[in-house]
């Protein structure tokens, strides 16, 4: 048996690979690039190796120093995780002529997956259902154009070493084809190293299905059911569940049987998923295997109480498969959600920061990349499941002894994090977190994930949970009617999903209502507990903030908040036991709340129907509503507040500088990029926010910058500036 892995990852895919390693006696080796030297996924390495600076592309995707690493430290096995080097046949090479065992498919098997011409036709020859598509991959326009004219509009180009969906592009006439040609080619060279298209006949409004495949080296194939990734926002996963909703039997057994087909005739080994669209009629067509472990992999755990990184192990270390088909089992209903640093607001635009404190829901199961902060938390024991899930022993249940390959102690890991391991570095995917609920079935799944979802408190970090909460709630979600344009049709319209159905926007999001809720529950927190009297009758009920103590329309008290450039002004009118009537901007909320056990200084409770989360901050408050974060400053924190100069351009990220746009003298216009801070994966183009002449330069390519650094100077009044997002 393998006796000791280096991790090549880092973050919470790290951290449950450990896991399993732990609960097999096999020890690993963590590595960490200078951004993560406190990070959790340190804990219980038998040795920790600096790979590099904080860049991905000095770290943790630099081959030699990785390789370098496990040999140094003796290892005898590598698992790459997933990212990063995961789907490179570069490291998986210099992994074996380094005499070490590859944890996943071979070098040659990634290179054949990898490149979706040579996928595609081999499925065609295995007999699985492919799209109507070119027979090769090039970047001649008028050999894409005779394809498309053979195949009929609309289409779809894919680059043909490309992967999550980047570079795709639908063109639904001849007329558009030739631009969209160009700009995917020039696209595939600069991201891939690779201009080569793939034509193939688009599908309107298909749903996303893989299923997850394992073989061995003696010839044995099997399948672990399928799982459905239909909710996606620009070709990303959010939302991931297992087995798929709406899906026939017939067709199931058709789509399970496809895929082992197609496994089997590569020879496959190891873990593997592959993808397929179904369109309206419910036919299913291929798209491409993932040569590794899923970042969705947990659902499928969750249903079959099987621990697919025992398998992967097993199986790099010539084990034959645990199970056969007829003795693998799917109990129940799982989903998942990733939670990202992100802000949907402003186009899911990368946030990274910190989290003052973090508090992970206990009913459901939590990987994530640093622990929760509760004073009494330390981890879940290293051996022995939590409850929750499938009656039959599996991840999730309780009390009962694990069945072979069975996962455990799911809250990131059982060993104590090293420091306080709450930051998502900008260097990085923005995605931290995957919160999964089992349920008997699907209904019991979303309610429960809901509720977790809603119980999460990571006051400091802008995140996507809000946006999960409305979506899980959406009547298409619920239903099950989901494609994957639902995501990016909601955020186009502007709408919450909760107030979508039948896929038509109907009410506007309520955000100013949020920040409204947020001032109440903040006023709120500042009433003295039951039973303690303020200090002084002139100094007011509710703190220093407050002088109108004899304020006949707020009995109680007055305070004035401030959110960015908006005054909120919030009177207490009255209490009742742990419940307070507050009244905002001619607003009246009810507001519950009691503190959180373990948490010293955060509180949680209900305004309205909604949840609600806060923490004390050293301006003022961070409240969350139901997901959504509001950070607002006391009057007497705001009032003296400033910032840049009025003739400066700032970063609204933490990240690198990988372009410059500009020099000293140039005339620019309101609207021009000045400058491309990369951040989490993300091009994030600084705009100047007025016409002028640029008089200064502050930052240079390959610069590390903060968050509101200056980075240019104009010769102007500024106002805010304003950033444009798009794939890295």
């Amino acid at each position: 048996m393998i006796k000791r892995v280096l991790i090549a990852n880092r973050g919470e895919i790290a951290r449950r690979i450990a896991r399993t390693c732990r609960r097999l006696g096999i020890e690993y080796v963590a590595v960490y690039s200078d951004a993560d030297r406190h990070s959790a996924h340190l804990a219980g390495a038998v040795e920790q190796v600096r790979i590099g600076p904080a860049a991905a592309a000095d770290s943790y995707l630099h081959v030699g120093a990785l390789v370098d690493a496990a040999v140094r430290t003796g290892c005898d096995a590598v698992h790459p995780g997933y990212g990063f080097l995961s789907e490179h046949p570069g490291f998986a090479g210099a992994v074996a002529e380094a005499g070490l065992v590859w944890v996943g498919p071979d070098a040659a098997m990634i290179t054949a997956m990898g490149d979706k011409a040579t996928a595609r036709a081999l499925m065609a020859v295995a007999g699985v259902p492919v799209l109507p598509g070119s027979e090769t991959a090039t970047e001649s326009a008028e050999e894409i154009l005779a394809d498309a004219e053979r195949i009929g509009y609309p289409v779809m180009l894919k680059p043909v070493a490309g992967g999550g969906g980047k570079g795709m592009r639908v063109v639904r006439a001849a007329a558009g084809l030739p631009d969209a040609v160009a700009e995917a080619v020039r696209l595939g060279r600069s991201s891939f190293g690779d201009g080569r298209l793939l034509v193939e006949r688009y599908v309107e409004h298909p749903r996303h299905l893989e299923v997850q495949v394992f073989g061995d080296r003696h010839g044995d194939v099997v399948h672990l059911f399928e799982r459905e990734c239909s909710l996606q926002r620009r070709h990303q996963k959010i939302v991931e569940e297992a087995p798929a909703a709406n899906l026939s039997g017939a067709v199931r057994e058709e789509l399970l049987a496809a895929a082992v087909r197609g496994a089997r005739s590569l020879g496959y080994v190891n873990a593997g998923t592959f993808e397929f669209i179904l369109d309206a009629e419910e036919r299913f067509y291929f798209l491409e295997v993932n040569t590794r472990l899923q970042v969705e992999h947990p659902v499928t755990e969750e249903i079959t109480g099987l621990d697919l990184v025992e398998w992967q192990l097993l199986v790099a270390d010539g084990q034959r498969l645990p199970l056969a088909q007829d003795e693998i089992t799917a109990t129940g209903h799982a989903v998942e959600v990733r939670v990202y640093a992100e802000d949907p607001a402003q186009g899911f635009r990368p946030a990274p920061g910190r989290a003052s404190a973090v508090r992970w829901p206990a009913a459901v199961r939590v990987e994530a990349a640093f622990d929760d902060t509760s004073a009494g938390y330390g981890g879940l024991p290293a051996d022995g499941p939590s409850s929750g899930g499938p009656s039959s022993g599996g991840p999730s249940s309780g009390g009962a002894e694990p069945v072979a390959g069975t996962p455990t102690a799911f809250h990131g890991g059982a060993a104590p994090a090293f420091g306080g391991g709450a930051d998502v570095p900008a260097f990085y995917d923005p995605m931290f977190a995957k919160l999964v609920a089992h349920g008997p079935d699907r209904p019991a799944a979303l309610r429960r994930l809901l509720t977790a979802v809603r119980g999460t408190a990571l006051p400091g970090l802008t995140t996507n949970l809000g946006f999960l909460a409305e979506l899980l709630q959406a009547p298409d979600v619920v239903a099950g009617r989901m494609d994957t344009h639902l995501v990016d049709a909601l955020t186009a319209a502007e709408t919450a999903p909760a107030d979508l159905g039948e896929g038509k926007p109907s009410a506007p999001a309520r955000r100013g209502d949020r920040t409204l809720a947020a001032a109440a529950c903040a006023a709120a927190m500042q009433l003295p507990p039951l039973g303690e009297a303020p200090a002084s009758p002139w100094h007011g009920a509710v703190g220093p903030f407050d002088r109108l103590r004899l304020d006949p329309l707020a009995p109680l008290g007055r305070i004035v908040l401030r959110h960015g450039s908006r005054t909120l002004d919030a009177g207490l009118l009255a209490r009742r036991g742990g419940t307070v009537d507050v009244q905002v901007e001619g607003n009246r909320f009810t507001v519950t709340s009691a503190a959180v056990p373990g948490h010293p200084g955060l509180v949680q409770g209900a305004v309205g129907d909604a949840h609600w989360t806060g923490l004390r901050s050293a301006t003022g408050w961070e409240i969350a509503v139901d997901g959504h974060r509001v950070a607002l400053a006391g009057q007497s924190f705001a009032a003296g507040a400033t910032g840049a100069a009025d003739t400066t351009v700032t970063s609204q990220m933490p990240g690198t500088v990988v372009g410059l746009l500009c020099e000293v003298g140039d005339r620019v216009e309101e609207g021009d990029a000045l400058v491309i801070v990369e951040a989490m994966k993300m091009e994030n183009r600084i705009l100047a926010p007025f016409s002028g002449v640029v008089t200064g330069i502050r930052c240079a390519v390959r610069d590390l910058v903060a968050a509101e650094q200056v980075l240019v100077e104009l010769d102007g009044a500024a106002e805010d500036v304003a950033v444009e997002s798009r794939a890295a």
